[in-house]
């Protein structure tokens, strides 16, 4: 009897381990999936000036990245449920640390749009593989940890877009200096490979969960259409447009209705990035402290104030508060969407995520054209307060749905 309970404490310790060890993998693939994305960033004007792109054509070019990742994002959903989500993340950072260097190159414009257009299929299955595995992790270990989760992306973000420049200024050469960064990658995905969940684990925490046993559910192509996660979807539709339009139409609205000089336009985004990375790594403790509910309903009034303070205040110093306000508000918003379509009774993630993954990708990025559709008939005013009435909407629909 004394060695049958032993050995029951010595089964919890070990899977206690390793979820430990599942969670801090995750940790670093979220890290490594922004630090992909966010290197390509310093490489843009280097393709810009090696390709003698004008804006228009360069616009293009950026849209086929888009295009790749919201082409592989439904799709990965099926590659998770037949492969498990740990061997889609492996080969797809594999393939983009392969490309990264090429990036810089490539010599004919032609193939620098394929790979890019690959690049963008890589990255839309990280985003949707890493977060698949990270609801799995958190409701494997019953404590929540998806707004953390998004925090390290936000730092690898940050970490990325400044890597390659760092690197140059100290003196390398770029396609050098996106190699070391490849490199890097490499070693973090194959050294973390063998903690990520297993097909076997993943699907026996989907079943636990969801109540859903996969192979009946992944190829009905009515599960897409879930009432539940098509609402999820679209709510997360409204708030990574926000996020798309303040990376493209904050400095152009301080710059235009602030009066603030080019060098320091910047400003209002920034304040909006450090605050929504900030507020994500702490997400974790403040979802368990209040709810889901009061995250998103409080965030999105939140980030409604923070809007109509940017818009209205005749002080630049009180509009960039606006920034930070927005930022705060919408920070924990998406990780609570992610959580809940991991636990849709009777859906499987590997349907819900892709989906709610796919509309939210595609808010950021009709979000700064739809805003910028908006200006050209009205202003850029009226385009900042429809954003502001969208997470109203928001807040109203989350907090009245069954």
């Amino acid at each position: 009897m004394q060695n049958c309970i032993i050995l029951q404490v010595r089964i919890l310790v070990m899977t206690e381990k390793q979820l430990r060890q599942a969670k801090k993998a995750t940790q670093i693939i979220f890290l490594v999936c922004g630090l992909s994305l966010s290197s390509w960033a310093p490489m843009v004007p280097i393709a810009k000036d090696r390709f003698f792109l004008n804006e228009a054509e360069l616009g293009v070019l950026l849209l086929l990245l888009g295009a790749g990742a919201l082409l592989m994002m439904p799709l990965t959903g099926f590659l998770i449920s037949k492969l498990g989500s740990r061997k889609v993340i492996l080969v797809a950072a594999l393939v983009v640390a392969l490309i990264l260097p090429l990036l810089l190159i490539i010599n004919n414009v032609y193939a620098m749009g394929t790979a890019l257009f690959a690049f963008g299929c890589c990255i839309g299955s990280i985003d949707v593989a890493m977060n698949s595995h990270g609801i799995q992790v958190q409701n494997a270990s019953q404590k929540t940890i998806m707004s953390s989760l998004h925090g390290l992306f936000s730092v690898g973000g940050l970490l990325g877009s400044i890597g390659i420049g760092f690197l140059i200024k100290m003196g390398l050469n770029p396609v050098f200096s996106a190699i070391l960064i490849s490199v890097l990658l490499v070693v973090l995905v194959i050294y973390q490979y063998p903690y990520l969940l297993n097909y076997k684990s993943e699907r026996e925490i989907i079943q636990q969960f969801s109540h859903v046993d996969e192979d009946l559910v992944v190829n009905k192509k009515s599960q897409w259409f879930n009432k539940s996660v098509l609402l999820l979807g679209l709510m997360c539709f409204i708030v990574f447009l926000a996020e798309g339009a303040m990376l493209d139409w904050s400095a152009i609205f301080l710059r235009e209705f602030k009066g603030i000089s080019l060098e320091f336009s910047g400003i209002g985004y920034a304040a909006f990035s450090v605050a929504m990375a900030v507020m994500r790594l702490l997400g974790d403790s403040i979802i368990t402290k209040l709810s889901s509910k009061t995250v998103v309903v409080g965030g999105s009034l939140l980030a409604f104030l923070g809007i109509s303070i940017l818009v209205f205040s005749p002080w630049t110093g009180i509009s960039v508060f606006g920034f930070v306000l927005l930022g705060i508000g919408a920070a924990n918003i998406v990780p609570v969407f992610f959580s809940e379509g991991g636990k849709i009774d009777g859906l499987s993630p590997t349907v819900a995520i892709p989906m709610i993954s796919t509309l939210g990708y595609a808010g950021q990025l009709v979000g700064p054209a739809l805003l910028g559709f908006i200006a050209h008939q009205f202003s850029l005013i009226i385009a900042f307060e429809s954003l502001a009435l969208l997470f109203v909407i928001v807040a109203v629909v989350y907090k009245f749905r069954k």
